[in-house]
């Protein structure tokens, strides 16, 4: 099972001088830098009438005891990721320890956040293939786990929505007066409804009794190249629809995910009280879940490293158009709570790197010639 982890590592990185490995990795870099720019002007602009005196200021006075918490409670939600991409493997066949994949998963994401071009997936699947998880399995069951968390956020973003509306904190005409909140739901709503699509496409391939695979076979016959390449293609949606024919594992990893976002959503909540303690309980978290809802979602556009200023800009729009908050206090509390997040992440992630003792630049490396996509979460 380990050979065969190894040998797409291996193909990967024999295709990549040949392949367009290299030269895709340089074009995604350059793209992460360009967006980063577009993305940190425009915030620029859209918090231009916030002196900066006034966010220093915000954060200065912040209550201590409450961002203590909000680390505690994010520190939390860690194990509970390994655990639920422990279930997502074991659906699969593959079984390895939540140590291990909590470390995993902490390395990954410092990846998105040190390495341009975001290739925190690949750096993953590079990790567990440690544990004789082949690439194809590493890589489906990362798909497998971001399809839960769009999913999860999506539906926790239409509770809040709901629940605001019902209690005429958040009408129509309060979201449609505002372009920076507007814009960002409309961003949410697209990446939700794909989301909902491609989950649905999965589901619906994995209890089909029809396949496509002889007539691909068919196409492609005659080419060796192709024909491994549809190979890896049609192993990897096979551990996908794994998954979405378990009911009793899709239940497992979904709990877990609403579990997970919960405790991120609390987190966000406690920095936003520990600079604005008005809101009564009620409000402060139905406004909290949807802007991180919608701040994550946006995060998906993988147009700055690691996120950082389009999570700003939407939870900062959005607490602005739902709450008699203050952009500058609205502005600190999305900074300081991606600053906790990220500071969290690259603490986990320096010490994974050392108990693992893996060289980050060599997963790096790695993902490059792998040709991935980067992870859209983290």
């Amino acid at each position: 099972m380990n050979d065969g982890g190894e040998r797409d590592g291996s193909e990967a990185d024999e295709d990549g001088p040949t392949g367009g490995g290299i030269g895709a990795a340089l074009t995604r870099r350059r793209l992460t830098v360009a967006g980063t720019i577009l993305v940190f002007l425009g915030l620029a602009v859209a918090v231009r009438e916030i002196e900066l005196e006034t966010v220093v200021a915000e954060v200065a006075g912040a209550d201590l005891r409450l961002l203590a918490a909000a680390v505690a409670v994010y520190l939390v939600s860690w194990p509970l990721r390994g655990r639920r991409y422990g279930d997502v493997l074991a659906a699969m066949g593959r079984r390895v320890g939540t140590p291990f994949l909590t470390a995993a998963i902490f390395v990954s994401q410092t990846a998105n956040l040190a390495v341009p071009a975001r290739a925190g997936d690949a750096t993953r699947a590079y990790v567990i293939a440690r544990q004789d998880v082949p690439y194809t399995a590493g890589f489906a069951s990362l798909t497998v786990e971001r399809l839960f968390d769009l999913a999860t956020i999506a539906a926790l973003a239409g509770v809040a929505t709901g629940w605001l509306a019902l209690q005429g904190e958040a009408g129509p005409l309060d979201l449609a007066t505002t372009g920076g909140a507007r814009t960002a739901l409309v961003a949410a709503s697209a990446v939700s409804t794909a989301t909902v699509g491609v989950g649905l496409a999965v589901v619906t391939s994995a209890r089909s009794e029809v396949g496509i695979a002889p007539w691909l076979r068919r196409r492609v016959e005659g080419s060796p190249r192709l024909e491994a390449a549809l190979d890896a293609l049609l192993e990897f949606v096979a551990d996908v629809q794994l998954v979405a024919r378990n009911p009793r594992a899709a239940l497992a990893v979904g709990a877990t995910s609403l579990v997970v976002w919960l405790l991120d959503v609390v987190t966000a909540v406690l920095v936003l009280a520990a600079l604005d303690s008005r809101l009564a309980v009620g409000p402060l978290l139905a406004v909290g879940t949807l802007a991180v809802s919608v701040g994550n979602l946006a995060k998906v556009l993988p147009l700055s490293q690691g996120g950082v200023g389009l999570y700003e800009a939407a939870f900062t729009a959005l607490v602005v158009a739902l709450t008699p908050i203050g952009a500058g206090t609205a502005l600190a509390a999305a900074i300081v709570d991606h600053a906790l997040k990220n500071a969290v992440t690259l603490v986990g992630g320096g010490v994974s790197v050392a108990a693992l003792g893996i060289s980050l630049s060599d997963a790096a490396a790695d993902a490059s010639g792998s040709g991935d996509s980067g992870n859209f979460l983290g």
